[in-house]
């Protein structure tokens, strides 16, 4: 596709492009099509300098689909769709810091998340991302075949239950809620084939997958593992740095993504909004 309205500018040849021209505020309907493009495109895509109230992020995410509120996270003050991405000066942990995407343990998984810088650090905090159509594609023939007829374990219990990982971390209490509501385990395919682009693209992640269907945890390790350094090659992902009113909107189900813990005593502050997706289909059908 010609770009006529914004321009694109690729990060690394592996992941990701900012979209600049643009104001989120007031796009023509040619601007919204050719940015609906890109996020096709590319996967995850940037924007600087987008000077946003409360409720214009809201707008901006409802015209991509429903808001899928999260039902762990704190959400801002006022604001139940926006989920508080915070880390204070004093807090050694962070939101993010390790591979994952968003909502996979739900039946129906988000379709994408919009993340817009309030407060940064003086330096630090970058987000990385990875391809998953890349991962993907870049798997041997044999393994490829193999995996299309997987499907794999995802949950959230480990993490946001009463007994996960969050459980003896102080720092918790304040960014995290509703245990109770953790949700049974659900099963997804291990590749899927993309409901917008209808690319091919590995759905498993180190931050909600469990296992592979009807093998145990252990049994699954070793090839998840391997699914996981592989996924995470450096040809294979990009790095933003964010800049006050900058916005990331990636697509769950073609990237993962891992926010960089490394401004020990500055404040961050990020909201981020995330929109319905779909059940996801097995790129075999």
């Amino acid at each position: 596709m010609t770009y006529e309205s914004v321009q694109i500018r690729k990060l690394t040849g592996g992941c990701g492009a900012e979209i600049l021209g643009v104001d989120l505020k007031a796009m023509s309907n040619r601007q919204w099509d050719e940015v609906q493009h890109a996020f096709r495109e590319h996967g995850v895509v940037f924007f600087r300098d987008q000077k946003l109230t409360p409720e214009q992020h809201i707008a901006f995410a409802r015209r991509w689909a429903p808001i899928d509120v999260n039902r762990f996270f704190t959400a801002a003050k006022g604001y139940p769709e926006i989920a508080e991405v915070r880390k204070e000066p004093q807090q050694k942990t962070n939101i993010g810091g390790g591979w994952h995407t968003d909502h996979s343990y739900d039946p129906e998984p988000a379709m994408g998340s919009i993340l817009l810088a309030r407060e940064l650090p003086e330096e630090g905090g970058d987000t990385l991302f990875a391809n998953m159509y890349r991962a993907y594609e870049t798997l041997s023939p044999g393994l490829q075949r193999t995996l299309e007829g997987m499907r794999a374990v995802h949950g959230s219990a480990h993490i946001f239950g009463a007994k996960g990982v969050h459980k003896d971390n102080p720092e918790s209490a304040s960014r995290y809620g509703n245990q109770h509501l953790v949700g049974d385990d659900v099963l997804h395919p291990v590749v899927i084939r993309h409901p917008l682009s209808g690319r091919k693209s590995l759905y498993v992640n180190p931050g909600f997958t469990l296992r592979f269907e009807d093998w145990t945890a252990e049994d699954s390790r070793p090839l998840l593992e391997y699914l996981y350094r592989h996924a995470t090659r450096p040809e294979f992902t990009c790095r933003f740095r964010w800049g006050k009113g900058s916005i990331a909107l990636w697509d769950n189900r073609a990237t993962w993504h891992y926010a960089a813990n490394d401004y020990h005593g500055e404040r961050r502050l990020m909201h981020r909004i995330t929109v319905s997706g779909c059940a996801l289909q097995p790129a075999t059908a």
